[in-house]
């Protein structure tokens, strides 16, 4: 009776240091479109997270403590990512990585800001993010203007004389990357054609591709998601054109080719050097592979915000956002994805754009040289 007694106190105990463990662990979150039409890169952001914080805990956690991770959904939806903004502000999470679509990280930014959340983006890229002197942003990825540059340099050097078209969707991320591209195409002395806008969610583009038919357009480019995208491109084909599709990063999922099937071979976009091939990533996508993910697109981005912040707040000795962001900014960090250092406005020094065409098999590859 004594021995079960002390057993059954053993395991009390046992119960309450595991209890007061985890009541020490520091909480943070990713933020980003876990259902709604850009989930493939919702899902890349929490694969990414999740291996992330694993991998952290495994080696001995930040300051002490371990990590736990909250998963937040905002659909790409300006509105809904406000309000998971203040939802994690008010629960006192100091780093958030997110967002993925720039029309939800701009305004959940202010609130993160107010909020004394450090806000680290793997993937919103356009540049108005970094310049509304916010102390608490930043990013992993490259800016519209820098991506807009690449793809214009490639159109101008490979298409020259030839007839071209810019759509966008609209929103902050697919007209601020249009807009980009054909500011440098004008700069390079090239007019487009046609420019022209849909709304994300659209299907049908008919009216749209029968005036890329009309004004004869060897490449459209599309600032816009890769749903919409493949669709026009499948629409173009069954209207018999062999006009090519460029576009940008929201291009870097299979997803992609699971839309537009064979159709969608030779189609180009632009995206960083592809991070599963680097060096520094080895050990982690053979890790990745070992779980049966694949860690395209934006996992290994989301990864290395992870890896920045948790390196910062040991340097700074603390969590508090304002001290780790000031640790972030003086420092050099080593990711998954390379070196990292950064500017007074939290964009990354180290920018390297180049461009990628989909194969008839579902995957992609970069244009060796780029011909830009």
């Amino acid at each position: 009776m004594k021995s079960l007694k002390l057993i059954g106190l053993a395991f009390g105990a046992s119960i309450a240091l595991s209890s007061a463990a985890f009541a020490q662990d520091v909480t943070i979150a990713v933020a980003g479109p876990m259902t709604g039409g850009e989930s493939a890169f919702g899902r890349q952001m929490k694969n990414g997270a999740e291996m992330a914080v694993a991998d952290i805990n495994a080696a001995g956690g930040v300051n002490g403590k371990k990590l736990a991770l909250s998963v937040e959904d905002d659909a790409c939806d300006p509105k809904q990512a406000r309000s998971i903004a203040e939802k994690i502000a008010g629960a006192k999470i100091p780093f958030v990585a997110g967002h993925y679509c720039s029309s939800s990280s701009i305004p959940a930014s202010e609130a993160y800001a107010d909020g004394n959340v450090l806000q680290i983006t793997p993937a919103s890229t356009n540049p108005l993010f970094t310049e509304r002197k916010l102390w608490n942003v930043a990013r992993v990825c490259g800016r519209d203007d820098q991506q807009g540059l690449i793809a214009a340099q490639y159109i101008a050097k490979n298409y020259k004389g030839k007839n071209i078209a810019i759509l966008n969707d609209k929103t902050t991320y697919g007209k601020g990357l249009a807009d980009e591209t054909k500011k440098a195409l004008n700069k390079a002395g090239i007019t487009e054609k046609m420019y022209e806008s849909y709304n994300k969610g659209d299907k049908d583009f008919n009216a749209i591709v029968s005036r890329l038919k009309r004004d004869n357009i060897d490449l459209v480019y599309v600032g816009g998601y890769h749903q919409e995208s493949g669709l026009i491109l499948r629409q173009m084909r069954d209207q018999g054109l062999k006009t090519v599709l460029m576009a940008g990063d929201a291009l870097a999922d299979k997803e992609y080719a699971s839309i537009t099937g064979p159709a969608g071979e030779g189609t180009l976009f632009t995206f960083g050097p592809d991070p599963r091939n680097k060096p520094t990533a080895k050990k982690i996508v053979d890790a990745f592979k070992a779980k049966n993910i694949d860690p395209e697109g934006y996992t290994l981005y989301t990864y290395a915000a992870m890896q920045v912040w948790s390196q910062a707040a040991k340097k700074a000795g603390t969590t508090d956002a304002k001290k780790v962001m000031e640790a972030m900014k003086a420092g050099k960090w080593d990711t998954v994805i390379g070196p990292i250092e950064y500017d007074a406005k939290g964009d990354i020094k180290q920018i390297d754009y180049v461009v990628y065409k989909w194969d008839a098999k579902g995957g992609y590859s970069e244009i060796k040289g780029n011909g830009t």
